[in-house]
């Protein structure tokens, strides 16, 4: 099992369409993914808990990931926040 953080440096958080981007990765995984934000584990393959989170520009969230694919997900996802959801960067 990997935990792992990630900086969401977006303008916007992660609203719906940054959620959909999390979970087609996180739904094409054999492991299991979880999110972990403000004190909240949900599970990442679901659009609904992810969104349910409201994630805020500027925050930090975890990944626990648990499965014979940790690796391979947790660079996908990392790519996706580093690349800002193909948005405009955020900048406090």
């Amino acid at each position: 099992m990997k935990i792992r953080t990630l900086k969401v440096i977006n303008k916007m958080g992660v609203h719906a369409r940054p959620a959909g981007a999390i979970v087609d990765i996180t739904s094409r995984a054999q492991s299991d993914v979880f999110l972990i934000y403000g004190g909240t584990r949900a599970n990442a393959k679901s659009i609904l808990n992810v969104m349910m989170l409201a994630i805020t520009p500027g925050s930090e969230v975890q990944f626990e990931i648990n499965g014979s694919d940790e690796d391979d997900t947790f660079q996908k996802l990392e790519k996706l926040f580093n690349d800002r959801f193909n948005e405009e960067h955020y900048d406090p």
